[in-house]
């Protein structure tokens, strides 16, 4: 897993009733920050990035893997698009050209 990085393009996993797949996508990272190899970043973009507010219970597990050495990422274009620049609680706002260089390094596991 420390050769990946997470695309997460979307609040919530898989298609389908709404609820179950923010249910699901919190579960994933439940389980991913448990782990003993972590992934080299989570690179959030599209919906993806409201993961990284306060408002979506995800955030507190990647608080959790940031303090754990996980680079969590947002892509600035998609947080400027929904007016989330001043509530991204966790991570940093980054660009689709640092996401470029990463998948040109690591694998990307994307999740959506």
């Amino acid at each position: 897993m420390k050769n990946k990085v997470i695309l997460a393009s979307s609040n919530q996993l898989g298609r389908g009733d709404e609820q179950l797949g923010v249910n699901v996508l919190e579960t994933f990272f439940t389980l991913l920050k448990q782990r003993d190899e972590l992934p080299r970043a989570v690179f959030c973009m599209n919906s993806g990035v409201y993961l990284m507010t306060d408002d979506s219970f995800v955030s507190v597990h990647l608080k959790e893997l940031e303090q754990k050495g996980v680079e969590i990422l947002a892509c600035k274009t998609c947080v400027e698009h929904y007016g989330l620049t001043d509530s991204i609680s966790v991570g940093k706002i980054s660009t689709m050209g640092e996401f470029v260089e990463l998948s040109a390094k690591y694998e990307i596991m994307t999740i959506s």
